[in-house]
């Protein structure tokens, strides 16, 4: 190599590495795809319990329209000694930066929710990859930590042909035993006592329990962040502890 060669080699990189700074964070990362395989054994399904007989729930939480329950959330937690999912939009972890730092922050696991909470089921293959993979992109340069590999549909809107095109990326979908109905709030005639009775009527070892972050847009209740602190007392009455989903890699 020559040295004028070799000068147009280290200019050449020079440059590659300024546009990758003018990209962003995250943009060495974007040309360099991690390659995701689905763990062993959770591959072809959506998992609404973890299969198990040890009195264990999974407590989870959607992150998507706003942040207005999660200071409340993290709190009880936090007081309780308990542990939870949580499934971020990409669009979330960027308008509600602080709220997703603050989850990560806590040592809370993680999810997946997509980047804009689209129906999937009107998306071609390659539109449910994007979503994956870039969601999963974003909320790692935003809060440094991985959600891989657990994803959640947006509306719990699937089938098994959304089903296996997640899977093609890499990450498992997670369902829900139980949608504590949190989301519809006090406008919908709901209450945080029904919340923690719609739970507990579908109390099972193993149980996935779907509440979301967010206030109702309508009434500005937060109903699931209310009922958490008499959920988690009620749950532990009756003998039962707390994991994450990634119980369900054993």
């Amino acid at each position: 190599m020559t040295h004028a060669t070799g000068r147009r080699a280290v200019g050449a990189g020079l440059i590659l590495a300024a546009c990758l700074l003018a990209s962003g964070p995250g943009a060495a990362a974007r040309l360099r795809p991690a390659a995701r395989t689905v763990p062993k054994g959770l591959a072809g399904r959506e998992w609404n319990t973890i299969p198990t007989q040890r009195r264990v729930v999974a407590l989870t939480f959607d992150a998507g329209a706003n942040a207005g329950g999660v200071a409340s959330i993290l709190a009880t937690l936090r007081r309780t000694q308990v542990r939870a999912t949580f499934f971020l939009t990409s669009a979330f972890a960027t308008r509600f930066r602080a709220a997703a730092l603050a989850i990560a922050a806590a040592g809370e696991r993680l999810g997946d929710h997509s980047v804009d909470h689209p129906h999937m089921t009107a998306l071609t293959d390659a539109a449910i990859r994007r979503q994956v993979v870039r969601a999963a992109e974003q909320i790692r340069v935003v809060t440094g930590r991985d959600p891989w590999p657990w994803f959640r549909f947006p509306y719990l809107d699937r089938t098994p042909r959304t089903i296996r095109a997640v899977n093609a990326a890499g990450f498992v979908p997670i369902g829900a035993t139980v949608d504590s109905l949190g989301w519809e709030g006090t406008s919908g005639g709901i209450t945080a006592a029904l919340v923690v009775r719609r739970v507990l009527r579908a109390l099972r070892p193993g149980a996935i329990v779907l509440m979301h972050c967010g206030a109702n847009p309508d009434d500005g209740s937060t109903l699931d962040a209310k009922a958490l602190p008499t959920l988690i007392r009620d749950l532990r009455d009756r003998g039962y502890g707390f994991v994450t989903l990634d119980a369900l890699r054993g």
